[in-house]
């Protein structure tokens, strides 16, 4: 059963035990606010110098890079839709960017990765909306492929928390 592999939890996704965390990051790859910018500080400077190699990230992409001075070994980067009222194809881009995280992840041998609520921050897209299509995209490539063990979702607000955890009971 694909929920078993998945969990919600209320934390920061830079403290995660795990071997891979995904940044809902910027274009450029070269920092930002919210998550990107947490991730990026606590990674250390190393992790700039090596996103400065990799050519910036289209929307719905995705690259890998080391996790430098987090507990991860690895950061993935994608980076999420902006939220336009839901028409102008951002359900695919945000699904995507779970399924591109997660292909990488296997990829680099990754067993456990930690995601945040990709786009649901500064760039708009209605947390429950998110989250729906978050679990909704993570499950079906669970279904798929088993070689990743456990997906976290670190929720940092009490209202994330709820859409994720709601979300996740509705899968069928």
């Amino acid at each position: 059963m694909t929920s078993s592999r998945i969990k919600v939890i209320q934390g920061s996704l830079i403290d995660q035990d795990v071997d891979a965390i995904v940044n809902a990051a910027h274009r450029s790859l070269l920092g930002g606010g919210g998550v990107d910018g947490g991730v990026q500080q606590a990674a250390g400077p190393d992790l700039l110098e090596e996103c400065k190699s990799l050519g910036g990230c289209e929307t719905g992409d995705a690259k890998i890079t080391a996790g430098w001075d987090l507990r991860a070994r690895h950061i993935v980067h994608t980076v999420g839709p902006v939220w336009r009222g839901g028409e102008s194809g951002e359900a695919d881009l945000l699904a995507k960017c779970y399924s591109k995280s997660l292909s990488l992840a296997v990829e680099a041998k990754v067993r456990t990765i930690a995601f945040p609520a990709i786009s649901a921050g500064a760039y708009g897209y209605p947390i429950h909306k998110a989250a729906t299509v978050a679990l909704s995209a993570v499950s079906d490539f669970l279904k798929a492929d088993d070689y990743i063990e456990q997906c976290l979702f670190c929720m940092v607000s009490e209202n994330s928390f709820t859409a994720f955890s709601c979300a996740l009971n509705d899968l069928p």
